[in-house]
């Protein structure tokens, strides 16, 4: 029992990191209607530009104080993701205005192959550690209960009491802000949006930025655990079967489908890997997402369109 908790706990954990990574598929989808490929790119620009900045800042400053060199890193890299969003809602979506989805999702592959040769231009493409000073040993819990008690990774705790309370946060802000209503409104309908007074242009800049500090929160505590490296794009697209199962316009439905393939991964490596020769952690969520998209494609939370005519 013991060793089960240690996996489903473990699941809890990596779900909440998917969760957080899957948040920024949704609040993009949630306010322009287009599924934005280029979120993968993001976490690891984000990821790039703050782990490069503090490298920089302590051989600058010469002070071995972390604590304040990676928040100075953290306000910069979040400065760099508020410009990323501007110059991408003025160059890029401010042209692309009423379009077809299949068009504004184009334009998200082009702007991820953008941020990953940008990233690699300005930042070097060699593996980078992220020291946010989250600890890294080992607590048992439950010890009087089990013998030996139950394994868990300080550092997954954390990090997934980060992307909670992120979660909330934004949770609460599209519930109960006028942007947040806002935002809501423009994913339903561009034009009526537009007729009504929503100033369309500055909400895709409102949701790019806040969609650029999720990824910048995601990559730092991915870079914190894996390093940042350039696979940190392929981690973050994990995210994807969390949003089909989910749904595309749920965040509540992007934390419970973070839960159920995160804790579904460990337990079928663990209990069913050596039936199969292993590896089932690595495509169980995209069989999972297969299954929905054929029976419920728009996922546990996400709203059944019907199209009148």
């Amino acid at each position: 029992m013991a060793f089960f908790l240690e996996t489903f706990i473990g699941g809890l954990m990596a779900g909440m990191l998917y969760s957080l990574v899957a948040l920024g598929f949704v609040l993009i989808f949630k306010a322009s209607g287009v599924f934005n490929f280029a979120q993968g790119a993001m976490v690891l620009f984000a990821a790039l530009a703050m782990a490069r900045f503090a490298e920089w800042l302590a051989q600058w400053s010469g002070s071995d104080n972390m604590v304040l060199i990676n928040l100075a890193a953290f306000a910069i890299a979040g400065a760099i993701m508020f410009v990323c969003a501007w110059v991408i809602e003025r160059l890029v979506l401010r042209h692309l205005v009423n379009q077809e989805g299949a068009t504004l999702l184009m334009a998200t592959l082009g702007i991820t192959y953008f941020l990953e040769g940008l990233g690699q231009t300005l930042f070097g493409n060699d593996i980078y550690k992220i020291d946010i000073g989250m600890p890294k040993d080992p607590m048992f819990l439950f010890e009087s209960v089990f013998e030996g008690g139950v394994l868990v990774n300080k550092e997954d705790v954390i990090a997934a009491a980060i992307a909670a309370a992120l979660v909330l946060l934004l949770s609460l802000f599209f519930q109960k802000t006028g942007t947040g209503r806002a935002l809501r409104a423009v994913a339903d309908d561009h034009q009526a949006a537009q007729s009504i007074g929503i100033p369309l242009n500055r909400i895709w800049v409102i949701v790019w930025c806040v969609a650029g500090v999720v990824a910048l929160v995601a990559g730092m505590i991915w870079g914190s655990k894996l390093g940042v490296q350039f696979s940190l794009t392929t981690v973050a697209l994990r995210a994807l079967p969390v949003v089909i199962l989910g749904g595309l316009t749920s965040v509540p439905g992007a934390i419970i489908g973070g839960l159920i393939i995160g804790v579904g991964e460990k337990l079928s490596e663990v209990y069913l890997g050596p039936f199969v020769g292993g590896g089932i952690e690595i495509w169980f969520a995209y069989v999972l997402a297969l299954v929905f998209l054929l029976f419920r494609p728009q996922g546990l939370f996400g709203e059944k369109i019907i199209d009148r005519v």
